[in-house]
């Protein structure tokens, strides 16, 4: 199912790298931006997130909240972070439960690997409400961060 730009965010508790819960619901009073993410250690996913590591002051700066979701375990996703100096929080959607609320799954991926989550991006202001929806089918692009930003400093 496709999340649309004006409904409540989907709702979620994953755990972190740090293996703490994290409910999206928790998050409201600041802008969020989810960001999930095929598989740790792929080039794709290691150059979109270390580009958000390097940017993370302008994040900061508008007070929104960064998450990466993939469905890598925990333990992965902790080494991942740690390798390539994140900081921001990943977390596990192992279940597979929030991709498949936000409509960002492959049924089948490449290896024919299934369940894996879309690269994709979400911008949920202070309200919890979808301002910004952007699932991208093919996993070798990167969402338009330019969109994002501009989504969240319209917030």
């Amino acid at each position: 199912m496709a999340v649309e730009i004006g409904q409540a965010a989907p709702d979620f508790t994953l755990f972190d790298s740090e293996k703490n819960q994290v409910t999206l619901s928790e998050q409201k009073g600041q802008p969020v931006l989810l960001l999930f993410f095929p598989l740790a250690f792929t080039s794709v996913c290691t150059a979109e997130l270390c580009s958000v590591r390097d940017n993370i002051s302008w994040y900061n700066n508008i007070n929104a909240k960064v998450f990466g979701i993939s469905v890598d375990a925990l333990q992965s996703l902790a080494k991942f972070k740690e390798d390539q100096q994140l900081n921001f929080t990943l977390l596990s959607d192992f279940n597979k439960e929030a991709s498949n609320a936000y409509g960002s799954i492959y049924e089948t991926f490449a290896f024919n690997m299934k369940g894996v989550s879309k690269r994709s991006a979400f911008v949920i202001d202070k309200d919890g409400i979808v301002r910004y929806a952007e699932v991208l089918e093919n996993a070798g692009q990167v969402p338009d961060f330019d969109k994002i930003k501009a989504a969240l400093e319209a917030l």
